[in-house]
């Protein structure tokens, strides 16, 4: 697999875990003072994440709304159970590097919305999985969950237990901080005995991810 090229200064890069690329060029808007862009693989294709570089962009119309009726869409809390790890972006591409760059299958970043908001835009290097697929109130049948638990996140059952020494640290996100689609995915996991320090959740999802300017990708 390609290497992630992660424009960083090489002794700060090492010291928040992302790898460096000397001959990247600089950038006038970088993610941080030390990372200007993140290159990964998405449905094959390497994808270049970076901010956008024209100074004078807007939040784009999707993620304009301020208010939405709540119930359903309801501000987040900052955590969402006990053991949750509650991340930012810098820690979301600190995840993807080491999937994409230094192989570290151990990891799955989740893009936990149905399949239309998957269509529109998503994070470049996460998968689908959306939280119907996990629910047995949406519809989700045993089989098709128990495919999901053993083929995407490496939990093995046995004799109707499940055994997550071995299961994969799951990022998940959503809309943003007043969405509940990857809420329900965690709650859902956490009830099937998923471990919660297995579990990390981006709660700013894509309205914060947009708003930074992040570079997303469409799947349509």
């Amino acid at each position: 697999m390609k290497k992630l090229n992660i424009v960083v200064s090489t002794a700060l890069a090492l010291a928040v875990g992302f790898s460096a690329s000397a001959n990247a060029a600089d950038m006038a808007v970088k993610i941080n003072k030390q990372i200007s862009s993140v290159t990964v693989k998405h449905n094959g294709k390497s994808v270049t994440i970076m901010r956008d570089q024209n100074q004078k962009a807007e939040v784009i119309k999707a993620f304009a709304k301020t208010s939405r009726k709540c119930p359903p869409f309801c501000i987040q809390p900052s955590t969402l159970a006990p053991g949750v790890e509650t991340i930012a972006e810098v820690e979301v591409l600190d995840y993807l590097d080491r999937l994409h760059n230094k192989g570290d299958k151990t990891i799955l970043v989740v893009d936990s919305r149905t399949d239309k908001f998957w269509k529109a835009g998503t994070i470049p290097g996460a998968v689908s999985i959306p939280f119907t697929k996990l629910s047995p109130a949406k519809g989700a049948d045993p089989l098709s969950m128990s495919d999901i638990m053993e083929g995407q996140f490496n939990a093995k059952s046995q004799e109707g237990i499940w055994d997550f020494s071995k299961a994969k640290t799951l990022v998940l996100f959503c809309n943003g901080m007043w969405c509940g689609q990857s809420p329900a995915n965690i709650k859902q996991l956490l009830k099937m005995g998923y471990p919660a320090h297995k579990i990390k959740w981006y709660r700013g999802g894509m309205q914060n991810w947009s708003n930074l300017g992040l570079t997303t990708i469409s799947n349509k």
